[in-house]
């Protein structure tokens, strides 16, 4: 659902320029020092970009799911990286405490994340929790008005500079599935947290993942998301559904780039006296490269629209999250093939890409995870109509 055309197509154009003239820019210095200017990452605050998805009552911009999509097709024509400097703020960060946080919840934090003062990162994973999140094993025990949380979290996005965590904790050990697991929202700076090194990853440099260790932190009751024991996995599931439409959406974006990358590459580089575009092996890689990636931007187009009508959208947001980020790593690899060995040299920039597409089929729910996310749907609706 577009709101109004005139004020997203505005904002779609300083994201243009913002990639063209600041970020593309700056691609080879991230990859080479593994950091994110501070200066960009002010632009991005003067830009609003951390407060995309906040309404409008906490000083964010309050996009739908469509106009967010939009802005992501665009911002995503670049390193993969500069987008996660505000993706867990944007998505899985900050949407539980919107979602089912109370009123003083939103009051207390959603204005900071808005305007990036604060970034927000999402605590799930553990080393023993991934696909099945029901199983995690970080406790946050009941004592007073505190709870004490303890355990260890895993491949956290953004942990490093985040100011607020929302954490998810089993607050029943005697409940060992979804149903005994709660939704909190840590600050950072509690005594008892500490970090691991960061993780040394195949790509998406610039982009800071690393171990959280919860040592008898004590969180205020009141830091319970919705004051509700219990609700933590629903939270963290229509995060994530929403968080899927998201990273089709950036692997869309990604794929956008790549793809233009390699049909400039093919109009310039000439074998047997002739453009490489002009070789029909060369343009079937092309096409199919081309019409995947319209299927999938169409796909998360319309999950999007179908989400901002209100509609369930699991199937819709399993489907896109999986066609296009697998799509996205089918065209980089043949970006890859049609710069030949230029392509596997890192002065063309394929090469990152290839590692840093890698990365959208494991997070937010792997490949394998959509499929069984999918299918069980289908299963459970056509039973119901039997």
């Amino acid at each position: 659902m577009i709101r109004d055309n005139e004020t997203l197509e505005a904002l779609l154009d300083s994201v243009r320029r913002f990639v063209r003239e600041r970020l593309v820019p700056a691609e080879n210095e991230v990859a080479e020092t593994d950091e994110i200017p501070e200066s960009i990452v002010q632009e991005m605050r003067d830009l609003g970009l951390f407060g995309l998805t906040i309404p409008e009552e906490f000083g964010g911009l309050e996009l739908t799911m469509e106009e967010e999509v939009h802005v992501l097709l665009e911002l995503c024509q670049t390193s993969p990286a500069f987008r996660s400097v505000i993706g867990t703020t944007v998505g899985i960060g900050s949407q539980g405490i919107l979602m089912d946080g109370t009123d003083e919840q939103k009051a207390q934090w959603l204005p900071k994340l808005a305007t990036g003062e604060v970034i927000a990162s999402f605590a799930l994973t553990e080393p023993e929790a991934g696909s099945d999140a029901a199983s995690l094993r970080t406790t946050a025990i009941r004592q007073g008005d505190h709870y004490v949380v303890n355990g260890t979290k895993r491949f956290i996005t953004n942990a490093p500079h985040a100011g607020m965590f929302t954490l998810m904790a089993r607050t029943n050990p005697a409940d060992k599935g979804a149903g005994g697991v709660s939704s909190f929202i840590v600050d950072a700076k509690t005594p008892g947290i500490s970090f691991g090194k960061y993780d040394k990853k195949m790509g998406q440099r610039g982009a800071h993942t690393c171990d959280v260790i919860f040592d008898n932190v004590k969180v205020p009751a009141a830091n319970l998301i919705g004051l509700q024991e219990g609700r933590g996995f629903k939270t963290a599931m229509k995060v994530l559904e929403k968080g899927r439409i998201h990273i089709a959406a950036v692997a869309v974006g990604c794929a956008k780039r790549i793809l233009r990358d390699a049909l400039q590459y093919s109009l310039e580089r000439k074998q047997f006296g002739q453009a490489i575009c002009d070789f029909q092996l060369v343009q079937a890689m092309l096409a199919d490269s081309q019409a995947e990636l319209y299927a999938a931007e169409c796909m998360t187009i319309d999950a999007a629209r179908r989400r901002d009508d209100g509609q369930n959208v699991s199937t819709e947001a399993s489907s896109a999250k999986m066609f296009a980020t697998e799509m996205c790593g089918r065209v980089a690899d043949r970006a890859v093939q049609i710069l030949g060995g230029s392509g596997y040299m890192a002065e063309y920039g394929i090469e990152r890409f290839y590692r840093d597409v890698r990365l959208f089929r494991l997070y937010e729910g792997t490949t394998q995870i959509q499929q069984i996310i999918i299918a069980r749907n289908m299963v459970r609706e056509a039973k119901a109509n039997a």
